[in-house]
């Protein structure tokens, strides 16, 4: 599937569209994806993640017509930086699950059901890239931030967080649509997220074998120069903050 053109809104389903943002890079891909949800070409819109303070992509977000909320799925800056300018710019409040992020309005929590534009989005917290990432459920398709990417893995904090999550992804119903915060849209989440499932697994055997190898205290950067050997380069530093995920993982496993 190619990328949608930056700056371009292009329509992924009946109510979701994405504005590609032009922040290219290894760790964003193409860019970040905000997306746009409306239950009718007439309704107000929620925003799901404006991305950086970059105000020409924000400008283009805002001419999509009135904004009626904005959500965030994590805190990270091409997520979030740009919330607060956005925000301003189109009249609207920010809600997420970190309270800091908030403006004009409460923090969301698991499980809650958001009621904006004519859409009901349920709230499903799914931490391990972060602590405050969440998952936005909307009729058959799911916004997942960065907890699971259109294509490649994501960079993990909480390696046991995130296996959690991985099953209430899978738990959703089979053909629910994937909506990322980078990378092309996934026409089957549930199976993405089992597919993450055996990849994580893999990724903890093979570091089980590199600590065998190497010693019960070797540190990440030489776990990954064993694991992700065949990985580029540029790729090994944050590999890094996966791989200490993975050993405080198996750490606490051996503790438990």
């Amino acid at each position: 599937m190619s990328a949608p053109a930056y700056g371009v809104l292009r329509q992924v389903t009946g109510t979701a569209s994405v504005l590609l943002e032009n922040n290219p890079s290894s760790m964003t891909l193409e860019g970040t994806n905000s997306w746009v949800l409306r239950a009718t070409p007439s309704a107000p819109a929620v925003v799901v993640d404006p991305g950086y303070r970059d105000l020409e992509h924000l400008e283009l977000l805002a001419g999509v017509g009135p904004v009626e909320l904005v959500l965030l799925t994590h805190f990270h800056p091409d997520h979030a930086e740009g919330a607060p300018w956005f925000a301003e710019r189109v009249g609207a409040p920010v809600r997420a699950f970190d309270p800091s992020l908030c403006v004009g309005a409460s923090s969301f929590a698991d499980g809650e059901v958001i009621e904006a534009g004519g859409l009901s989005l349920r709230v499903l917290h799914t931490p391990g890239h972060t602590d405050d990432s969440v998952s936005l459920v909307l009729d058959g398709q799911v916004l997942t931030g960065d907890t699971i990417l259109g294509r490649g893995t994501t960079v993990l904090h909480d390696l046991g967080d995130y296996l959690r999550s991985l099953r209430k992804l899978i738990d959703l119903p089979p053909g629910t649509t994937g909506l990322p915060g980078h990378g092309p849209e996934l026409p089957d989440l549930p199976a993405t997220a089992r597919e993450y499932l055996a990849h994580r697994e893999q990724r903890i055997d093979q570091v089980r074998s590199a600590l065998q190898e190497l010693g019960a205290d070797a540190t990440p950067r030489q776990v990954v120069e064993v694991v992700y050997a065949d990985v580029d380069r540029a790729l090994w530093a944050p590999a890094e903050l996966s791989v200490q995920a993975q050993l405080d993982y198996l750490r606490s496993e051996e503790q438990g």
